[in-house]
C-alpha cells in the first residue's frame, strides 16, 4: 500500500511570500472606489451579493459531491431564491427535501460569515467549529473505515474537532495521511497565530486567504466536512479584504481547484494563488458594471444626481481626472512599445515577404478617428458581458499584416472603458481580413476567443505593465496562428 503525507506541522514559507498577486491588485484599488458607492446608493448590488451566497450554497455542496443539480435549474435557483416548485423530478440525484435542508444549510453559514465580518469578530477555533455545525447541520453521517478497513458510515461529530483517523484512499491505492486527531487542537491553535501574524504584517488578504485554506485542508480537522468549511474561512478572509467569497464552481474543481492545490501540497502554491485571483476578478468585473443609482424613488435619486454633478464641480475631480489621463497615456505607450517591438522582430524574420505596419490613435485624439472601431467595440463588450462606456476616452492600434498574395488582415487591439466605474480599461482585441476577391472587397471580422484584460487605472499602473505585455502577446499568438492556419 502507498502512503503519501500530506500534514506537516503548518509554517508559512517564503514561497506563499513571493507568490505573484497582481491579477486581483492591478483592478481592486478602483474596485476599492465603486465598493463604497455601491454599498451605499445600489440596491441592484446588494441583491448581486445575494446571488453570490446563493452560487456558493449551490456549488460547494456540488463540489463536495453532497448532491447534483441541473446547471439551468441552478440558475434559476440563484436568481429567484430556494423555492422548492422550482425543482423537477430528474433535476437532482437526491431527495428534493434533502436538496433543500442542505442549500439551507449552506446559506445560514454564508450568511454566518458575512455577519462575522460585520461585527469584526476575530477568526477563532469557537467560530470555526459553529461554523462546521451549521454546515453540517443535516448531514448525520460520514465516510470511515471499520477495524478491518473496509468502508463504513460512521456517526458525525458536529461542532467538533474529528475523533479519529480520516485518511482516504485514493483510487489508485494511495492513501492519503492528514493530521492525525491528538495533534489537531495544536495545529489550530498554530494556524490562527500565524494567520493572526499575517495580518499584523498586512500581507495582501488574497495570500492569507489563500495560504488558510491550503494549511486548513492539511489537517482536515473534523471528520467529514472540511472543504465546505475552509472555503468559508478562506471567504471570510478575503470578504474582511473587501472582497467577495471564494465560490469553486463545478466545472474548476477538477481542472483548476485540485490540481492547484496538489501543487501546493508541493510548497508550489502561485497557481492556487492565481486561481483565488481569478474567482475574485470575474466576480469584481461583475459587479463594475452594476449601476449605482437604482430605479427606486424620484426623490433618491434626484439627491444621487445633485450630488454627482457637486463632485463633478470640485476641483479634486479635476486632479483626479487628471491622474486617469495620464495612466490611461501610460497604458497605451506600453502597449505601444511591445506592439512595435514585436513588428520589428516580425520584419526581421520575414525580410519583407510579408508587410507590417502599426496605426494608433490615442486616448486624448478627438478627431474623427476617434471613433475608428465603435461598433466592433460595441459587439466585443456584449460578446463578453459587460458595459462599454462609450462617454470615456478609448484608444486604438491597428496591426496590419498583408501576404504575398494581397491577403491583407488587421488586428485591432482598444483600449477602453469597462463597466460603470471611471478608473476601469479593458484591452480587448478583434482581427478583421480585407478580402480582395476580383472586384469585391469586402471585410470579415473573424472571431478570435480572447476576453478582455481588465485593470485599473486609479493608481500607479507601472506595476501592470508586465501583464499587459503578457495579454498582447497572447493575443499575437492567437493572431498569428488563425493566419497560419488559413494559408
Amino acid at each position: 500500500m502507498t502512503v503519501h503525507r500530506l500534514w506537516y506541522y503548518i509554517s508559512f514559507s517564503d514561497n506563499w511570500k513571493t507568490c505573484d498577486t497582481s491579477l486581483l491588485d492591478e483592478i481592486a484599488p478602483s474596485w476599492f472606489a465603486r465598493r463604497e458607492i455601491l454599498q451605499a446608493n445600489s440596491k441592484e448590488y446588494e441583491e448581486f451579493i445575494n446571488r453570490l451566497k446563493r452560487r456558493h450554497a449551490i456549488e460547494t455542496g456540488i463540489v463536495e459531491r453532497m448532491y447534483d443539480v441541473d446547471k439551468g435549474v441552478t440558475e434559476t435557483l440563484i436568481n429567484e431564491g430556494f423555492i422548492s416548485s422550482l425543482v423537477s423530478h430528474g433535476d437532482t440525484n437526491v431527495p428534493k427535501q434533502t436538496l433543500f435542508n442542505h442549500l439551507k444549510d449552506h446559506l445560514d453559514a454564508i450568511d454566518f460569515v458575512f455577519d462575522i465580518v460585520k461585527e469584526e469578530r476575530p477568526l477563532r477555533k469557537g467560530f470555526i467549529c459553529e461554523l462546521h455545525q451549521l454546515t453540517t447541520r443535516h448531514q448525520e453521517f460520514a465516510e470511515g473505515r471499520d477495524q478491518f478497513g473496509n468502508k463504513t458510515k460512521i456517526p458525525l461529530i458536529k461542532g467538533k474537532f474529528k475523533e479519529r483517523e480520516n485518511n482516504p484512499t485514493r483510487e489508485d491505492g494511495t492513501t492519503i495521511l492528514y493530521c492525525p486527531p491528538e495533534h489537531v487542537e495544536a495545529e489550530m491553535d498554530r494556524l490562527i497565530e500565524i494567520y493572526d501574524n499575517l495580518c499584523e504584517q498586512n500581507i495582501n488578504p488574497l495570500i492569507i486567504a489563500t495560504w488558510v485554506h491550503h494549511a486548513f485542508t492539511t489537517i482536515h480537522p473534523f471528520q467529514d466536512g472540511n472543504g465546505r468549511v475552509v472555503r468559508l474561512i478562506a471567504s471570510l478572509i478575503l470578504i474582511k479584504g473587501n472582497f467577495f467569497p471564494i465560490t469553486v464552481l463545478r466545472e474548476e474543481a477538477k481542472v483548476k481547484y485540485i490540481q492547484a492545490l496538489e501543487e501546493a501540497d508541493d510548497n508550489q502554491p502561485q497557481k492556487l494563488v492565481t486561481y483565488f485571483a481569478e474567482i475574485q476578478k470575474r466576480n469584481i468585473e461583475e459587479a463594475l458594471n452594476i449601476k449605482e443609482v437604482s430605479n427606486t424613488s424620484l426623490n433618491e435619486v434626484t439627491n444621487i444626481f445633485k450630488q454627482k454633478i457637486l463632485n463633478k464641480q470640485k476641483e479634486k475631480q479635476q486632479q483626479y481626472e487628471k491622474m486617469l489621463a495620464d495612466n490611461r497615456m501610460k497604458v497605451f505607450e506600453y502597449c505601444s512599445k511591445f506592439l512595435n517591438e514585436y513588428k520589428n522582430k516580425l520584419e526581421v524574420e520575414f525580410d519583407n515577404s510579408v508587410l507590417f505596419s502599426i496605426g494608433s490613435s490615442k486616448p486624448n485624439d478627438m478627431t474623427k478617428q476617434y471613433y475608428y472601431y465603435y461598433e466592433q467595440i460595441v459587439s466585443y463588450a456584449k460578446k463578453h458581458n459587460y458595459y462599454f462606456n462609450r462617454t470615456l476616452p478609448k484608444a486604438y492600434f491597428k496591426f496590419k499584416i498583408e501576404l504575398f498574395d494581397n491577403k491583407k488582415y488587421e488586428l485591432g487591439i482598444t483600449l477602453h472603458h469597462f463597466g460603470y466605474d471611471d478608473s476601469v480599461i479593458a484591452i480587448g482585441a478583434f482581427l478583421e481580413y480585407k478580402g480582395i476577391l476580383l472586384d469585391e472587397n469586402s471585410d470579415t471580422t473573424i472571431p478570435l476567443d480572447i476576453k478582455p484584460h481588465v485593470i485599473s487605472i486609479k493608481d500607479d499602473v507601472v506595476s501592470k505593465e508586465k501583464n499587459i505585455r503578457l495579454h498582447l502577446e497572447n493575443i499575437l499568438t492567437v493572431t498569428i496562428a488563425q493566419i497560419a492556419s488559413e494559408i
